[in-house]
This record gives structure tokens, C-alpha cells and sequence, in this order.
């Protein structure tokens, strides 16, 4: 199924609907006692997802050009961000001059980033004042479904309750001068992440899963485009460290939550400082940024001053 959280009006609260041929699909009022937001679901994923397929016999709903749609958690509970495919890293390295970093296939690394700065799709981007960098980032994200602490691996699909693009914005500037100190980027990542446009259970992709002895990996092109036009083109079975084993890292001696967002970090070729300046400008006010991966949607934004 796909969820989705949705409002009718700017102003409104988000609630979560269940996204069916096209019409949104209120699930409070479709299933009586549930909760009316896509946290609150997750919170209470066990008891509820087994009957949120009465949603689909819902009567009441909206087309999609209707309502607003925001990332399924508007707000998350946190947000880790990880550095799973190689190709990426390898040559992002590469264009600054630096060797891949031989830790890096010891374990999956992760940074935490800004949960309260998520928006979802269609939503104007705005570019931070003090850059002049601004770039994209081609990512899928897993949403936790069930909390856990020191998940093994060949438990921790079990904790995953859907999948969404997503798109970690970066002003690569301030990024490059921040990370000079030692401690990762902040400032440079902070002001906005999208994710969207819903988020998909694991069993609509059973079709395409490639099942491993450390997770699963999901044979779904990935592909960006800016006003129209292909930049980036990737797959998500092309990436190095699973999801499983990302939330592996991720629990160790932590707990993790219900809405806890993890994010792959960028596919190959997937953003501008991978594939160079030389080759295409930075982000300007007025690109539309077009995010696509088979079966999860299209995630679009406008870059605005």
C-alpha cells in the first residue's frame, strides 16, 4: 500500500491517507479508532496495519490534484543519513583528490541531519542566502515501523514499514568550508530534506526484491532530472550496505523509534558535485528537480530565492 500524509487546505493538520487509483483515501475515517496521522500509525503499526486495507472500500475521497500532499512524516521522529553506495563515494572522492577511505568497507557510516526541515513534494525549495552551491541528492529512505535496539541484521527488515524517496538538499559551499573542522556537515544540509511523494509498503516490491544473506536490495531505476532534462541514472540493487544492515549500525546501543527516517545517501552519479561542474551548473532559482524511482513516485521541486 502507499501512504500518504495529506491536507485539504495550507493551514490544515496533516492526516494520513491511503493513496488507491489515484484518489486519496481518509484512514481515521475509513477505520474507525485509528490514528489520523502516519506517525501515529507507525506507533501503533502492528495493531493497525492488518486493517488498513478497509481503507480501500472507502467511498469518501480526493483526486491527488485536490489536496496538498507533504512528506508521509511531515516531522520525523529523527533522521540518519548513510553513505551505502560505493560508486558514489568512490567518485565523489575522486574529484577532489582523495583515495577511498578503506574504513569505509568496515561499516556503514551515518550523520544525523535535521528532522524538523522535511517537506514534501511539489514544495518551493528555498535557496539558503549564503550559497551559492545549491545541489541535489538522489536517495531512497526506509521509515522504521517498530522499535528495536541492537536489531541483528537478519532481523531488521522486519522493523522497516515502507520505503520513499528522498532528497538530502545541499549547499555544497558552506558544506565544503564546515567540514574542514572535523565534524561532518550541518549548516550545509540543514535547511531543507524532501521525501515523498508517499511512502511504500515492502510488499508491493516483492516482485523485485533480491533477497542476500545481509538484507535486501530492490532492482527499482533511479533516475534525476532538472527542467526536463537527465542527469542523473542509477538502481537501488546497486547498493553496497542494505537497509538491514544500515539499521543494524544504526541500533547499536540505540534504540530505535516508529518514524525514525534512515536514508541510503546518493545513488551513483546522483547529484551535481559527483558529476562536476564542468558538466552542469549548480541549482538556480526557478529548476524544477525531478526525482524518480520505479514503483515509488516522482518527487518534484522548485528552487525559489
Amino acid at each position: 500500500m502507499k501512504l500518504v500524509s495529506y491536507r485539504e487546505r495550507e493551514r490544515d493538520a496533516w492526516r494520513a491517507g491511503l493513496l488507491h487509483e489515484g484518489k486519496v483515501k481518509d484512514i481515521a475515517h475509513a477505520c474507525p479508532g485509528a490514528p489520523s496521522t502516519v506517525l501515529g500509525l507507525l506507533e501503533e503499526w502492528a495493531n493497525w496495519l492488518p486493517v488498513l486495507e478497509a481503507a480501500y472500500e472507502a467511498q469518501d475521497a480526493w483526486d491527488l490534484e485536490q489536496v496538498e500532499l507533504g512528506s508521509p512524516l511531515p516531522r520525523p521522529a529523527s533522521f540518519r543519513d548513510f553513505y551505502a553506495f560505493e560508486a558514489h563515494v568512490m567518485t565523489a572522492r575522486a574529484k577532489r583528490g582523495l583515495p577511498m577511505v578503506p574504513e569505509w568497507y568496515h561499516f556503514p557510516v551515518f550523520y544525523f541531519s535535521n528532522a524538523a526541515a522535511f517537506t514534501g513534494t511539489q514544495v518551493n525549495i528555498r535557496r539558503p542566502k549564503a550559497t551559492e552551491w545549491l545541489d541535489y541528492e538522489l536517495e531512497i529512505a526506509c521509515v522504521i515501523g517498530k522499535a528495536g535496539v541492537n536489531i541483528p541484521v537478519e532481523r531488521a527488515e522486519e522493523h522497516i514499514a515502507g520505503y520513499c524517496i528522498l532528497n538530502d538538499w545541499s549547499a555544497r559551499d558552506i558544506q565544503r568550508e564546515e567540514v574542514k573542522v572535523g565534524l561532518g556537515p550541518a549548516k550545509g544540509k540543514d535547511f531543507a530534506t524532501s521525501m515523498g511523494p508517499w511512502l511504500v509498503t515492502p510488499e508491493e516490491l516483492a516482485d523485485v526484491r533480491i533477497a542476500g544473506e545481509k538484507g535486501s536490495r530492490y532492482d527499482l531505476g533511479m533516475v534525476a532530472r532538472i527542467n526536463g532534462k537527465e542527469y542523473s541514472k542509477g538502481n537501488f540493487k546497486d547498493i553496497h550496505y542494505t537497509f538491514a544492515e544500515m539499521i543494524a549500525r544504526a541500533s547499536e546501543d540505540c534504540s530505535l523509534y516508529p518514524g525514525d527516517v534512515i536514508g541510503s545517501g546518493t545513488v551513483g552519479t546522483g547529484c551535481i558535485l559527483e558529476l562536476g561542474t564542468e558538466q552542469y551548473a549548480w541549482l538556480a532559482p526557478g529548476d524544477v528537480v525531478e526525482l524518480e524511482v520505479e514503483r515509488l513516485g516522482v518527487l518534484r521541486n522548485t528552487i525559489c530565492e
